[in-house]
């Protein structure tokens, strides 16, 4: 039975950007259709016990083949804006070199039906789909990399640009530092630990040469979404402590620090990157016009337990005992279908910290993500959840974070990553064998609390 709040939200300013979040490997398909090269989660899925269901993304929503249907979707929903993202292999199959044609129509066909549909594109270059060629000559370990990334940046948006207002450059490099070249939960599937932290550099390297690029086409808004939560330590006592600011530094100073204020969070830290960082440093802080943040938890974390004995499960991710730190789980809060903790009110903390550590440089925010896995179509608790969270967010909003637009993850059930078609974040429900799009009661919810907004 669906759950209806009680109170109608609070007001949101009448400029304020409504909108969905989707990417191309999630929901596209036609991975072998009109040129697209391999990705590196198209290898990293073909191997077996990679991804938990043993599915893969060759089909995925059918979204390349069915997008008319997706964009009727986003109108009847009433949002203002839909984050989508480019495939790099779909433009540029090898990465770098040849342009594939075709595959620049599709997004040409996708944003004149969004426009035409009343719906602003917002336009992610990159959402951990690296080309395959590029992966195997290094991937973002290496800084020819980054290089690559602006010189497809400029292709996108020379195609794109005048059409598309707002663009992104990348979404998370810190999962896909963590995840795929760190821990090899994800694609590209390597376990470096620590060593993988020049991916890390390299991917903010190629944020800043791509917002030059943008820059240089006469891009006018451009941001970075990167995933943030507050980190609580699991006590007071100091080992926790050290380990809960270790854990912070890697997974949000580590990310927000180079791009907002020029430098990283800790001098040995930036020791061990590569390349001329000083220099790097004044390209990855080129000046934005919004700062994306992608929401869903915050982490409690202590030292490690020195007699556990082989790898913890954490949310999914399996986590080596050998590494510093160890997330623990939050009791006390309801839990989303993927075991995650629903903590509002987080939210409202995260923003607060970002306004008093960036201060002056912190540009406007948008919320990038915010979602939750739940099953059903008649989903009470998503519901439950986005309107807390928005209670939340207008509640930072209230206290003078300028914060500019919401995206909810996400427009439709998807290829859920390592995960396969087994979680559900969709305000849309898909049919995985006949790709029948359904409506949830998240869905109307939505629609009928963006009219109420729209009234004013």
């Amino acid at each position: 039975m669906t759950t209806v709040p009680a109170s109608p939200l609070p007001r949101f300013p009448r400029d304020f950007l409504w909108g969905v979040s989707t990417s191309a490997q999630q929901i596209e398909g036609a991975v072998d259709e009109d040129g697209r090269g391999p990705s590196a989660w198209d290898v990293f899925t073909a191997r077996p016990g990679r991804v938990k269901d043993g599915s893969d993304a060759r089909v995925a929503t059918g979204h390349y083949h069915r997008y008319r249907e997706d964009v009727a979707l986003l109108k009847g929903l009433g949002v203002g804006a839909y984050r989508f993202s480019v495939a790099w292999p779909r433009v540029v199959p090898a990465g770098r070199g040849a342009v594939n044609g075709a595959g620049l129509d599709f997004y040409d066909r996708l944003v004149d039906e969004l426009l035409a549909a009343g719906v602003r594109p917002v336009a992610t270059l990159f959402h951990w789909d690296t080309p395959q060629p590029l992966e195997e000559a290094g991937g973002w370990l290496r800084r020819e990399t980054a290089e690559h990334f602006a010189a497809y940046a400029e292709v996108v948006a020379a195609r794109l640009g005048d059409r598309v207002a707002h663009w992104i450059t990348l979404n998370e490099p810190a999962e896909l530092t963590l995840l795929g070249y760190g821990l090899g939960q994800h694609a590209p599937g390597r376990e470096l630990v620590f060593d993988a932290l020049p991916a890390a550099h390299h991917q903010l390297l190629g944020h800043g040469l791509a917002v030059q690029a943008l820059r240089a086409r006469g891009v006018r808004s451009i941001g970075i979404a990167n995933s943030h939560g507050p980190t609580w330590p699991a006590s007071a006592a100091e080992a926790d402590t050290a380990a809960a600011d270790l854990y912070d530094l890697l997974l949000n100073r580590l990310f927000a620090d180079p791009v907002l204020l020029g430098r990283y969070p800790d001098e040995d830290l930036a020791a061990l990157l590569p390349g001329p960082v000083a220099d790097d440093l004044r390209i990855i802080s080129e000046p934005l016009d919004w700062y994306g943040i992608n929401y869903y938890q915050p982490t409690l974390v202590g030292a490690p337990d020195p007699a556990a004995a082989g790898p913890a499960d954490f949310g999914g991710i399996s986590l080596p005992p050998e590494l510093p730190f160890a997330p623990r789980e939050i009791e006390g809060y309801p839990r989303t279908d993927f075991g995650w903790p629903v903590v509002p009110e987080a939210l409202t903390e995260l923003l607060l910290s970002f306004r008093e550590r960036y201060g002056a440089s912190l540009p406007p925010v948008m919320i990038t993500e915010n979602g939750c896995a739940y099953e059903g179509v008649e989903d009470g608790a998503r519901i439950a959840f986005l309107d807390g969270h928005l209670r939340s967010l207008h509640e930072a909003m209230d206290a003078g974070v300028d914060v500019r637009g919401y995206f909810v993850w996400s427009l439709m059930d998807n290829f859920e990553w390592a995960e396969g078609y087994a979680r559900r974040f969709g305000l849309v429900h898909i049919d995985f064998s006949t790709l029948v799009r359904t409506p949830k009661a998240s869905y109307r919810w939505l629609r009928d609390a963006l009219r109420d907004q729209a009234r004013g």
